[in-house]
């Protein structure tokens, strides 16, 4: 079983920057791609970035420029620095990991409980 657990969200004025941080534990013999999906308040889920084991990044159009996400992977963490957030950042944000169990055969998606992040005035 592989925990994931988040922590960095809260409310923050337009313009402002949250880091957001999500670290898995439990028993695995590597992760692959980790990553941030979000969903606002009516709105669908959405990936927001991604990140390979390598380090290769990708970012949802609206927020590049704006977030950064990275890894450790010595400690199974990925966290999304987000700057000059908006009100439509607004909503929950889930980290997700792709991991790879003991062995090297079996992979499996975990996921993070979420974290609100509310960017208001």
């Amino acid at each position: 079983q592989v925990e994931l657990v988040e922590s960095g969200g809260g409310l923050v004025q337009p313009g402002g920057s949250l880091r957001l941080s999500c670290a898995a534990s439990g028993n695995m013999f590597k992760i692959n791609k980790m990553g941030w999906y979000r969903q606002g308040p009516g709105k669908q889920r959405e990936l927001a970035a991604t990140i390979t084991s390598g380090g290769s990044t990708n970012y949802l159009d609206s927020v590049k420029g704006r977030f950064t996400i990275s890894r450790d992977n010595a400690k199974n963490t990925v966290y999304l620095q987000m700057n000059s957030l908006k009100p439509e950042d607004t909503a929950v944000y889930y980290c997700f990991s792709d991991v790879v169990l003991p062995g090297g055969l079996s992979t499996y998606a975990a996921w993070g409980q979420g974290t609100q992040v509310t960017v208001s005035s």
